[in-house]
Order: C-alpha cells, then structure tokens, then sequence
C-alpha cells in the first residue's frame, strides 16, 4: 500500500494551483495539500473583506499570493501583495491577513 505524504491533490498530474480552491460568497475556504509536525501546506481563498485576525504560529509561515491582492501585516508593519508576491512571516511574530479583494493564496509553515 501507497504511503502518500501530500493529500487532496492528484499525483503526476499538471494542475493550477488556483483551480484547486474556490471562492465562496462571505467565506474564507482552505484546502490542505499537507499536515505533519514538520510542515504545513494550505491553498486558500478568501472573499472580498474576509480576514484572519493578527496571531501568531510556532513556525516560519510562507503566503504566496496566487490570485487577487493580499494585506499582510508582519510585526505591525502592513505589506501589500499582488498575484505573484511571497512573504515570510517569522516564527512567533504577531501577524494577520486581510482581502481588499477576492484573493487565493498558498500557505507553507516549517516547523
């Protein structure tokens, strides 16, 4: 039997990751592509105005913006990133993220 470390995702396959999330009115939707001690990888899509409010994580956390316009905001310090635009949120530093629009966007945490 197959041991797969990846989930909800088709293997050899070529996919877009922003077809593999969809938006939903009024809702933040997830996908989790990967969940272990040692890391995390999430596709997800946001509606317009929908957030999550500023916390913290035990891992270095990766946002790559795949669709739409994100707000990060790091350590107090507001960043704005468009489809294509990465950001590293250290461990342990306060942090949060805000659509000003439709946005979808893939989430890697190393732990």
């Amino acid at each position: 039997m197959e041991k797969h470390i990846m989930k909800n995702i088709e293997f050899a396959k070529t996919l877009k990751l922003e077809e593999l999330v969809t938006y939903q009115d009024g809702q933040v939707v997830s996908k989790t592509l990967v969940q272990n001690p040692n890391v995390s990888i999430t596709l997800f899509a946001f509606d317009k105005g929908e957030e999550i409010s500023t916390h913290s994580s035990h891992g270095d956390a990766m946002v790559y913006v795949i669709d739409g316009n994100a707000q990060i905001t790091v350590g107090g310090i507001n960043y704005e990133l468009t489809a294509g635009n990465t950001i590293v949120m250290p461990s342990e530093v306060p942090h949060a993220v805000f659509a000003p629009e439709r946005m979808k966007f893939m989430l890697t945490v190393v732990f």
